[in-house]
């Protein structure tokens, strides 16, 4: 699991709960980051899954807050895990959100995101709870979407023009820069980790966000979102196999 921050700084729950709350409006009704994060944790541990970690961070003097959590489920996957991640914000620059996606726990690396299912931009303390109830009940949906396609990819062998082609056409889309098609590609022939040693698409998709890591908190979320729509990640057919 990472959570990257490009700006600001890593912070616990602690030092999250001393960043002050700016006054509303009759349109705008900041919400405590703290609150977010309590609300949050209320509505997994409704559900039985356990946090087994989580890391924080803000930015902008404390105006913005992101978030990663990850969630034991014991019939995920042993080589996966499940992950939350969480915004919010005090300068009415980011609604509320809520994002599934896949911890691979072998390379520690929050693989890709799925689905921002919660965005609020003026959701007051009272609406908190029961939307971030409804939001977390879509994300398992999401959860369920992303192991079954991530399983799949598993099956998949992948020769080496195959992977040069979907490197390339990765690129042309936007999701990574052109640049970075040959160290991508070598990451696939050589991985970092055993565990993807086997050449198929589940091992070619942990190329791509292996290589992500380097990019910034924006960078990345633009390569993800990417990464989801060609690896068919979103529920919809792939754009690399048809």
């Amino acid at each position: 699991m990472s959570l990257m921050m490009c700006e600001g700084k890593y912070v616990g729950r602690d030092e999250i709960a001393n960043v002050p709350t700016p006054e509303g409006t009759a349109s705008w009704h900041p919400v405590p980051h703290l609150d977010v994060i309590d609300s949050v944790t209320e509505a997994i541990k409704a559900k039985n899954w356990q946090i087994v970690d989580e890391q924080y961070g803000l930015a902008r003097e404390g105006q913005r807050m992101f978030g990663v959590m990850r969630i034991n489920r014991t019939s995920s996957p042993p080589d996966w895990s499940r992950c939350i991640g969480i915004r919010n914000s005090h300068d009415q620059s980011l609604s509320v959100g809520l994002a599934a996606g896949i911890s691979v726990t072998c390379c520690s690396n929050l693989a890709f995101g799925g689905a921002m299912v919660l965005k609020r931009r003026h959701t007051s303390r009272i609406e908190l709870g029961n939307l971030v109830v409804e939001a977390v009940d879509e994300l398992e949906m999401e959860f369920l979407n992303l192991e079954t396609v991530s399983e799949d990819l598993k099956l998949h062998e992948v020769k080496a023009d195959e992977a040069r082609a979907v490197i390339v056409r990765a690129a042309e889309v936007g999701a990574v820069n052109s640049c970075d098609i040959v160290p991508i590609f070598r990451e696939f022939q050589k991985p970092s980790h055993e565990e993807f040693a086997e050449p198929t698409r589940w091992s070619l998709l942990n190329a791509f966000t292996e290589h992500a890591k380097k990019y910034s908190p924006g960078r990345a979320d633009v390569c993800y979102r990417g990464l989801t729509r060609l690896f068919g990640l979103d529920g919809q057919k792939s754009e690399l196999w048809r």
